[in-house]
C-alpha cells in the first residue's frame, strides 16, 4: 500500500505574485532566520490530509466533487498581513484575506464531509497564505515592524475558479507539489 502527503488548496494567481513577492523582498531584508515559500508553492490550502493511501483518493475526491457541485466560482480579497500564533510570538507569516465568507463555507462543508470519513475536523480553520516561518526569535522585533506596516496592505482580488489536490514530496530545499486532480467550481 503506497501513500502520500497530500493537501486540497487553491492556487494564487500569478499576477499577484509581484505585489507578495515585494512584501516577501521587505521581509528578506531583515537578519532573521525565516524559511521563505517559493512563489510558485503559494496556496490557500483547504485541508491538510497529510500522508495517506493512494487508494483513499477516490473517496477522498468523490467527497470533493460532492461539495464544489454546489459552488460557482467567486471573489476573494487578498489584504493585511499577520502573524501566528501572533505578532509576539512569530511562528508564521501570512497574508489574509478580506472578503472569504463563500471560502469559509466551501471549507466547512468540505471538512464535513471529510470527518464523514475518518479525517478529523479542523480546530481553526483561518484562509491565508503562509509567506514564511520564523524558525527562531532572531530579528523578531524588525519582523513585527513589517508586519505592522503590512498590517492593512491591499493585495488585489482574485476568481477561485477550480481547487486542486496537491502531492507534497518533502526535500532538503522545501517542498515539492504536483497538481494531481483538478476541480472546477
Amino acid at each position: 500500500m503506497s501513500q502520500i502527503r497530500a493537501f486540497l488548496a487553491i492556487d494564487l494567481d500569478d499576477d499577484l505574485k509581484p505585489k507578495i513577492n515585494k512584501i516577501m523582498r521587505e521581509f528578506k531584508q531583515i537578519d532573521a532566520n525565516i524559511k521563505f515559500v517559493d512563489l510558485q508553492n503559494l496556496h490557500f490550502t483547504l485541508k491538510f490530509f497529510g500522508d495517506i493511501d493512494t487508494e483513499g483518493i477516490d473517496l477522498i475526491s468523490e467527497k470533493i466533487e460532492n461539495v464544489v457541485k454546489d459552488f460557482k466560482p467567486f471573489n476573494i480579497k487578498i489584504k493585511g498581513c499577520g502573524a501566528f500564533p501572533n505578532k509576539n510570538r512569530i511562528k508564521v507569516i501570512w497574508v489574509g484575506l478580506d472578503e472569504d465568507e463563500i471560502l469559509k463555507d466551501l471549507h466547512d462543508r468540505l471538512d464535513k464531509e471529510f470527518n464523514s470519513i475518518g479525517f478529523d475536523l479542523d480546530r481553526r480553520f483561518s484562509s491565508h497564505l503562509t509567506i514564511g516561518r520564523m524558525k527562531s526569535a532572531k530579528g523578531k522585533d524588525k519582523v513585527k515592524n513589517t508586519l505592522e506596516k503590512y498590517e492593512n496592505v491591499d493585495i488585489g482580488s482574485m476568481e477561485v475558479t477550480d481547487i486542486v489536490f496537491k502531492k507534497s514530496t518533502l526535500t532538503p530545499r522545501g517542498p515539492i507539489y504536483e497538481d494531481l486532480i483538478e476541480y472546477r467550481l
